[in-house]
């Protein structure tokens, strides 16, 4: 068995750092940019209150945050179930 030098390895690093995302992973990050969002929301809503008590207004923003990122996982786990299933709706 070779071993491949670590020139060549680093060729091969770099060409895949260097490509650009495929049309599929594109349609993936577009699927899941809803929960990404969600994501987001609800970690800027935690972050706001890291140094202090949460007001009544930052716990309802923390936890509306977190039922759009519920749903968001839900959402994608049936468009995932669903695209799946034979015959299922994607």
């Amino acid at each position: 068995m070779r071993i491949l030098s670590l020139h060549l390895l680093a060729a091969i690093d770099q060409a895949e750092n260097d490509r650009e995302p495929t049309a599929a992973e594109l349609d993936a990050i577009d699927i899941e940019m809803p929960l990404i969002s969600a994501e987001v929301e609800l970690l800027d809503a935690q972050i706001t209150t890291l140094d202090r008590t949460p007001s009544e207004l930052e716990e309802r923003r923390i936890r509306r945050a977190r039922n759009r990122v519920l749903t968001a996982r839900r959402d994608l786990a049936n468009r995932t179930v669903g695209a799946t299933l034979p015959g299922g709706a994607a």
